[in-house]
C-alpha cells in the first residue's frame, strides 16, 4: 500500500487518521487497527477523519466502515469527518452509524474544536 494514502498519528490528545485517494479494504483495515492500537495506547478516543483527499468510496467500502463502527462502540470514541464534498458526508454518515461523531465540511479548525470541547 502506498504510504501516502494512509497517515495515522497522535497529534496532541488527538489521533488524526488521513485518507487519500481510492480508499481500499486494506486501507480501511489498516486505518482501523492504528486507530484502535493508538486509542489503547493513549486510553481516550478522539478521533479526526481526514477524508478531504479521499475519493469516493463504495458501499461495499461504507458498509464495512459501518461493521468497524459497530464492534467499537463499547469504547465509546468521539469521532469528527471532515469531508469535502456532501456525497462523502453522506456516506460517511451512513458508515460512522450511530455513534458519536459529527461531520465537517472543509473546516479542519472546527472539528478539531469540536473534539476538544
Amino acid at each position: 500500500m502506498d504510504l501516502q494514502q494512509l497517515w495515522v498519528e497522535p497529534v496532541g490528545s488527538i489521533i488524526i487518521a488521513r485518507l487519500r485517494g481510492v480508499p481500499t479494504a486494506a486501507m480501511l483495515q489498516d486505518c482501523q487497527s492504528r486507530v484502535v492500537t493508538l486509542i489503547k495506547d493513549m486510553q481516550h478516543g478522539k478521533v479526526l477523519y481526514d477524508c478531504l483527499e479521499m475519493d469516493t468510496p463504495s458501499i461495499d467500502l461504507v458498509l464495512m466502515q459501518q461493521k468497524f463502527e459497530a464492534d467499537l462502540n463499547p469504547l465509546r470514541i468521539r469521532k469528527a469527518i471532515v469531508v469535502p464534498n456532501t456525497k462523502i458526508a453522506y456516506l460517511s454518515r451512513i458508515a460512522f452509524g450511530e455513534g458519536v461523531h459529527r461531520v465537517f465540511y472543509n473546516d479542519m479548525a472546527a472539528a478539531i474544536k469540536w473534539l476538544e470541547e
